[in-house]
């Protein structure tokens, strides 16, 4: 007589996940990997001065005379004007290709994989994207109509915005279950013009490269180290303004500070420090002022930086619901980083999530996880469209799954293959461009491709087979959004992209902006 097993039950989001085929974590990373410690995020600062400069929007003007002082004392220092960029970092090695994001062979996404290479990605016969029903374009990239980070961005987007959304999934393999490899392109992005008015970068972890996997090792720069973030009240702790503002009104505030400045400027006039450096010294009491006075001005009202507070991101007409925004970490996470990054305090952010090493010999797990991240992946991609600024999301995951063909019938497995163990061969990044002008131009929607049997091949493009210059041709991509590929070389000399002709065959799409956002 045959006994069938029963079938494991789905994990809810946040559990652990404990693999009889893996060893105890030991490290940072492996914990995270496998949902036992939090993705929080992290924050990059950069100089002094760079508190003070807001360059997505106006601030309200301070005095003429202060302003003019303003620019004397260093205090007009603004971000770069570069696009946003906002990578996921899903910590355990999800599966990116098939199931979510479509990966086809040479021809591109829709040149499909055999049958059983489909069966590997974890897609039935009966779901298979030959049959127009199972495939999905409202982002421009083509999806799984019934992908767990389709069904996210759906729940978290307009029709404007996906209408406006394009984007190019990477042929990549890298090491299972490891933060060992260089996945994090955060410093590159900085290198390549990103910054911001009140920070550098943002990140998701208290870890040199702000995430889960590792910076390369020739991209990091100590000057822009993560600080923690993970939580709306880390966004409002960056800046004090001191017991003024609850005292009186921000403008009021501010007043008070400049009159300040200038009786303090007025006494500095008249004294003589005796000292070699007198004007340095009074300079730097002048400043000191200034710098108060603006601080006040930009960042006095709380709702400025708090993204709870922002009726965009939560409330009846925000992205999230007030309860499942109280209810959701990872929905806190996420509208935190992308408040400081889509208003421009910050030119760049990593999130990272964990708990995406999902073989548990079942299909659910899987999917609810996969929802949860589109769901924050959309939300990146809203936000943007709700303040117009155009964006660069970016996922990738250390390593991949695979299934072993047999369905998961139940309502959370949907009916599709069970995923039953780590395969760095079917493994992919891929990245999303929102633009507010309008949808960008495609060059290519694939960077290298696959194998009939869902493999990925090793020698369809530099980043096919190391993950350095998988992060090259993320950095390369950046670049071009702005048509300043042809600076790539300058910008990161040794790379392994090869020459420009080569370059030009890794590059998804036209330019959306000149230089900076504006021209």
């Amino acid at each position: 007589m045959f006994i069938r097993k029963s079938r494991k039950k789905p994990l809810a989001n946040g559990s652990p996940l404990l693999h009889d085929d893996h060893g105890k974590p030991r490290t940072r990373r492996e914990f995270i990997a496998q949902g036992l410690m939090a993705g929080s995020a992290t924050v990059f600062g950069a100089s002094l001065f760079s508190l003070f400069g807001n360059p997505r929007m106006a601030s309200a003007a301070l005095s003429s005379d202060l302003e003019t002082l303003k620019q004397s004392c260093g205090i007009a220092v603004q971000g770069a004007g570069k696009i946003p960029f906002i990578c996921f970092d899903l910590a355990g090695g999800a599966n990116i290709a098939g199931s979510n994001v479509l990966m086809g062979k040479s021809g591109g996404q829709m040149d499909f994989l055999s049958t059983a290479g489909y069966n590997k990605l974890g897609l039935p016969g009966d779901m298979l994207p030959n049959d127009p029903a199972f495939v999905n374009t409202e982002l421009g990239l083509a999806f799984h109509s019934d992908s767990g980070f389709l069904r996210g961005i759906l729940q978290s987007t307009s029709a404007g915005t996906r209408a406006a959304t394009d984007g190019a999934i990477i042929a990549a393999r890298s090491e299972n279950d490891t933060g060992n490899n260089p996945h994090n392109p955060m410093y590159g992005i900085h290198r390549a013009g990103a910054d911001g008015s009140l920070l550098s970068l943002v990140g998701s972890q208290s870890s040199e490269s702000g995430g889960n996997s590792l910076a390369p090792m020739n991209l990091i720069n100590p000057e822009v180290r993560p600080t923690k973030i993970d939580r709306p009240s880390d966004v409002t702790g960056l800046v004090d303004v001191g017991d003024l503002i609850g005292i009186l009104d921000q403008q009021d505030a501010v007043a008070v500070m400049e009159s300040i400045q200038r009786i303090s400027d007025a006494k500095m006039n008249q004294v003589n420090t005796s000292i070699s450096t007198d004007e340095v010294v009074k300079d730097l009491v002048r400043c000191g002022y200034v710098k108060s006075a603006d601080l006040a001005d930009r960042f006095g009202n709380p709702a400025d930086l708090d993204p709870e507070l922002d009726l965009e991101i939560v409330g009846p007409t925000g992205i999230f619901s007030r309860d499942e925004f109280n209810s959701n970490r990872e929905f806190r996470k996420t509208a935190s980083v992308m408040k400081l990054v889509l208003s421009g305090y910050a030119g760049a952010g990593t999130i990272t999530m964990g708990g995406y090493d999902y073989h548990t010999g079942e299909r659910g797990t899987g999917e609810r996880r996969d929802e949860q991240a589109g769901r924050c992946m959309g939300a990146c991609l809203e936000y943007a469209a709700r303040v117009g600024m155009p964006l660069m999301l970016y996922v990738f995951s250390d390593g991949s799954v695979s299934s072993n063909g047999r369905i998961d019938d139940s309502m959370d497995g949907r009916g599709k293959g069970e995923w039953t163990g780590d395969n760095q061969q079917t493994a992919a990044s891929f990245f999303l461009v929102y633009n507010p002008a309008g949808r960008p131009t495609p060059i290519r929607r694939q960077i290298g491709f696959m194998r009939s049997d869902a493999s990925v091949e090793t020698a369809s493009s530099p980043a096919a087979n190391n993950v350095n210059q998988l992060v090259q041709t993320v950095l390369l991509n950046y670049m071009a959004l702005h048509g300043e590929q042809a600076d790539f070389g300058s910008r990161f000399s040794g790379h392994g992209l090869g020459n420009g002709t080569s370059q030009d065959s890794l590059i998804a799409f036209s330019n959306v902006v000149n230089g900076t956002i504006g021209n």
